[in-house]
Parts: structure tokens; C-alpha cells; sequence
């Protein structure tokens, strides 16, 4: 790039560093560059003095064809799976695992059968591309349980068989740090041998140990804040504290595409929820000037507070938050900020840092910064971190704290000993190195996909990578024919995406080496000429600009 995005400009002049555009679109600059005489078009932002780096983030529109075979290959198959459904009414299908057995006539049905139509005709014909049992560790490889199915992927049978060195392009093992061997296996296994592998109680009774306390002062430290706590599962560290910070009487302002945990925890909270497009600030700069015009509904009070819900990397989208553009318009309408930095921790950064560090913000500015163990570290769990009255209150007001039992201590010392590494106490220098070659090889992996015509969302330091699949046969076909070829990866599909967007989903890890990116890139372009999946055009289109719905609202009034 031969312009920093942070230059000051004439056109970047807002009061909060965010100027809309004719089409109601945050304004950007268009810079272009060549990878092997291959010229792409990106889109980075230029807010004023918002960013210090450039902000490269792109999402190929689909070709128009795909999009119509797409939409005819879910016709076909709903045709299809109503056409199995009368033929099992009337008794000429011979599967009828699809229907409840005779002796469950007399109950009351759990579900409705509609409810379950696209399991039974759609899922059920790729459900072998999911749910794969491994037999060692997930690092850069792992072996894999061979299955097989009589029955059309109803039930499966083990073959006994095991897939030996499969490359893993599926775990968020980001850092290399899910590994059975080191530092973090032998701390783990000592304490294991001292503590036991559970506590058998919350930390308010008699759970609470000396590790606990070191952790939470380490992941303070680590982020930069006055406090922190952790909990035992990531999942809940959303869906329970979430409530514990808004109620009724609040607004939570939630991006379109938040994790279902933050989903969950805002739905729990009672508060009214308002949903903002996609990394839009336009968008979410209207839902907090119509919050503070016109308060709430009815009775036009001032909301009791209103918080944002937002995400570091968005996994499905391989897209990093515009976060400086989210603090300025926090500040500007004195609203609250959560952060949720589960893929992002760890993997973003200079020094690991997260989303605030990459983009060199200070995490004061950030009221309720959570994160997941579960990826960079390897472990288990959650955290959240903030100023100290802020945590305080959570240890007595969040049913996760109270209720829950406390984090297992082999995977604090698995936590402690990860991020020690990371941060550089061990004395060595080797988180600083899996930090740096995990961005390598996110960067050289992104390009040569892009080199060999695929598309892939998101921005360009993101190591979640996904690439379009679009058509629902080629989910199945992608997965089964990559893992022919001793290659696991992840295919997903609606409804984790939207129906004509389908997609495998590529996690890079600083564990993976350059020969194995080679050998997955090759087989990975060999059957994408199989299959017809090199779909790009090189029409790619600022992430402002991508055609989501409309704002909508989730009222939950009395």
C-alpha cells in the first residue's frame, strides 16, 4: 500500500471521524494493488485520524448465475423432500428413520414435524461433513475415526479404520498451543497430579483457589485493565453476564452477524434489542441518535443505558470490527461498549493483544472486554476484564460466578502457562515468534487463494478464512473429496449463513508449517477445479456496501 489509511484528508473530516457518502455509506478510498499481474480492487478506511494503519477488508459480490443455480438447488431439494415425505406417508420410501417410531404414537410430539423438514431432507444428505470423531491432539494434524452409513447418514458405524495426519484447517488452535507435548502439557500435568481435575464447587464456596486469583491478576495484566474474572465455559461468559450488566429499561445495539452467545445474553437481559447492520457505523450511528431523540417507546423516557454488542473477528465473516469508529461513536453519544474478542485474543496484535492492540487503542475506551480461552490458549473458559467496581459487581450480581462450578485447574495452568508465553515471562521468545508466523501465514494463505480465483471474505489479517461454496451439493462434495485427499476442513451452511452463502471456513494456526499451507493450497485448488469453485471475478465490493437486510428491531416491552 503506498497510503497510509491514518493520512490525514480533506474528505475524512467528522466530527467523530465518520463522514457518510451520496449512498449513506462511510466514505472510502479505493487503492489498488496487483498480485501477479492479477489486479483487485480493496477498500480501506480513511476516518481522519482514527486509523494509524490501513484497513483492508473485501467481499466479492456473488456472480449473478451462482446466485440463481444456488436458489434452484434449494428449490430442487425442497421439491424433492416434500416428494419423500408423501411417499413415507405412504409407506413407499423404505427409509423411514425420518418418522417417529410406532410406539411414540401415544406421546405428545416434542416438535413440530415442520420444524424438522430441513433436517430430514437437506442436512441429513451432508450430515457426514460434521461432527467427524478425532482420536489425538487438534494441532497442525490430527487422525481422524473413519465412519460409514447404511442408512443415509441416519446412523453411522465405525469402520475401525483410522485417518493418520490429517491437516488440520478446521481448529481455532490459532497460537499452536493445543498440543500434547511442552511448557503447557507438562505445567498441566503437574498440577493435575497435585490438585485433582475438579474443584466440586463454585469459587464463592469452596472452589475458589490461589490459581484462580494469579489468572484473573495475569489476563488484567495481559489486557492492559484493572481487573478481571474468569469463568469455566466462553458460551455462558456471554449469555450470563450480559444480563447482569442491562435489564429493562435498556437498549443493547447488536451487530447483525454476534456470536448466538451474545444473541442469548441479550434476549435473557429484557432489554430492548436493536439490531445494526453488519460493521456499519452509518447504521449504528442512526440507532444511537434516534435512542437519545427519542428514548423509549411510549413513554419517551431517556434509556436507562445503552450498551453495544460487537465482536473482534466476526468468525463466519473472517471481518475485524471497525473499532475506532465504534469507540468514537460510543464516546460521542455516551453509550456503553461490550467487546467480545473470543477469535480475536491472542491473534491480532503485535504482541497478541486482541482487536485494541491491533488497532492501537487504548482499553480504557473499552467498558466490558470479553474473550474466550478457547482458541489462542488452547484451554477452556472465558473472561472478562474492565475497570474494578465493574468486575466486583459481576462476582455477586452474574449467575455464572455464582452458580457455576469453578474452572478445572489443569486448564488454568494450561491458560497461565499459554499466556505467560505469549506475554513473554517464560524468558523466551517463542509466543512472540507463533504470533508473527501466524500472521504470515495468514497473509501468504489468503493471497494464494485469491491468486488461484476463489472468493474469500473478510480482511486481510484475519487468520478465519472463508471461502464461497454457494451451491448446497458442493458442501458435502467440497468436505468428502478434501478429506480424500488427508485435508480436514470445515464446510458450513444455512442456516450459520445465509442460505445462498454457503462456504468453507479455513483457520490458520501458527502451528501449521509452510509445506503443509502448500499442500492444503494445491489440493484445495485441485478440487476447486473439480468442483468449479474458482467463482471470482475479481468485482469486489467495500464491506459498507454488502447488501444485508435492513435494521431491525426486537422489542421486548411489557
Amino acid at each position: 500500500m503506498t497510503e497510509s489509511a491514518g493520512n490525514k484528508n480533506e474528505d475524512c473530516h467528522a466530527a467523530n471521524g465518520v463522514k457518510p457518502g451520496k449512498n449513506g455509506m462511510v466514505k472510502n478510498h479505493h487503492h489498488h494493488h496487483q498480485y501477479q499481474k492479477q489486479e483487485k480492487v480493496y477498500h480501506a478506511a480513511c476516518n481522519g485520524e482514527l486509523y494509524s494503519r490501513p484497513f483492508i477488508e473485501s467481499f466479492e459480490e456473488t456472480p449473478m448465475l451462482v446466485a440463481v443455480l444456488t436458489y434452484m438447488g434449494y428449490g430442487i431439494l425442497t421439491i424433492f423432500g416434500y416428494l419423500r415425505d408423501f411417499m413415507r406417508e405412504w409407506k413407499i420410501e423404505k427409509c423411514h428413520i425420518a418418522r417417529e417410531r410406532e410406539e411414540q404414537k401415544d406421546f405428545v410430539p416434542l416438535y413440530q414435524d415442520f420444524e424438522n423438514f430441513y433436517t430430514r431432507n437437506l442436512y441429513m444428505r451432508i450430515r457426514d461433513s460434521w461432527n467427524r470423531p478425532i482420536c489425538s491432539v487438534p494441532g497442525a494434524t490430527f487422525d481422524l475415526v473413519e465412519r460409514s452409513s447404511n442408512d443415509y447418514n441416519w446412523t453411522f458405524e465405525y469402520t475401525g479404520r483410522v485417518v493418520k495426519d490429517v491437516i488440520n484447517l478446521g481448529s481455532y488452535n490459532y497460537l499452536g498451543f493445543a498440543e500434547n507435548t511442552g511448557a503447557c502439557a507438562t505445567a498441566a500435568g503437574e498440577v493435575t497430579v497435585k490438585f485433582g481435575v475438579g474443584v466440586a464447587s463454585t469459587r464463592q464456596e469452596m472452589g475458589n483457589l490461589d490459581r484462580h486469583e494469579e489468572l484473573e491478576k495475569l489476563v488484567a495484566s495481559f489486557l492492559g485493565v484493572e481487573s478481571a474474572m474468569a469463568f469455566g465455559m466462553g458460551f455462558a461468559t456471554n449469555s450470563m453476564n450480559i444480563p447482569a450488566l442491562a435489564g429493562k429499561g435498556c437498549l443493547i445495539l447488536s451487530d447483525e452477524l454476534n456470536h448466538a452467545s451474545l444473541v442469548l445474553g441479550a434476549r435473557l437481559s429484557g432489554s430492548t434489542i436493536r439490531v445494526f447492520k453488519h460493521n456499519n457505523m452509518q447504521s449504528l450511528e442512526k440507532l444511537l441518535r434516534d435512542a437519545i431523540v427519542h428514548g423509549q417507546p411510549r413513554t419517551h423516557r431517556p434509556w436507562k443505558k445503552i450498551l453495544i454488542l460487537v465482536e473482534g473477528i466476526y468468525s463466519m465473516e473472517g471481518s475485524i470490527i471497525r473499532l475506532p469508529e465504534v469507540i468514537a461513536l460510543k464516546k460521542k453519544y455516551k453509550a456503553y461498549l461490550y467487546l467480545d474478542e473470543a477469535h480475536s485474543i491472542g491473534a491480532l496484535g503485535p504482541n497478541g493483544g486482541g482487536v485494541v492492540e491491533y488497532f492501537g487503542l487504548d482499553p480504557k475506551d473499552v467498558d466490558v472486554m470479553m474473550g474466550t480461552f478457547t482458541k489462542s490458549f488452547g484451554a477452556a473458559g472465558g473472561y472478562i476484564g474492565g475497570r474494578k467496581d465493574l468486575i466486583d459487581y459481576l462476582r455477586t450480581h452474574s449467575h455464572s460466578a455464582i452458580y457455576a462450578t469453578s474452572m478445572s485447574l489443569p486448564v488454568v495452568e494450561q491458560i497461565i502457562t499459554s499466556m505467560k508465553c505469549i506475554m513473554g515471562k517464560d524468558g523466551t521468545t517463542i509466543g512472540r515468534s507463533r504470533i508473527q508466523r501466524l500472521a504470515e501465514n495468514t497473509v501468504y494463505f489468503r493471497r494464494r487463494l485469491r491468486e488461484m480465483g476463489f472468493i474469500i471474505y473478510g480482511n486481510n489479517d484475519s487468520p478465519v478464512v472463508p471461502m464461497m461454496l454457494y451451491m448446497p451439493a458442493k458442501i458435502g462434495a467440497f468436505g468428502r473429496e478434501m478429506l480424500k485427499r488427508n485435508i480436514g476442513v470445515v464446510v458450513v451452511g444455512f442456516p450459520a449463513t445465509p442460505i445462498i452463502e454457503s462456504r468453507a471456513r479455513f483457520c490458520i494456526s501458527a502451528a501449521h508449517t509452510k509445506e503443509m499451507l502448500d499442500r492444503a493450497l494445491d489440493v484445495i485448488s485441485e478440487v476447486g477445479d473439480l468442483l468449479q469453485l474458482k467463482y471470482s471475478r475479481h468485482k469486489v465490493i467495500p464491506s459498507l456496501d454488502r447488501p444485508f437486510d435492513e435494521t431491525t428491531y426486537e422489542e421486548n416491552e411489557e
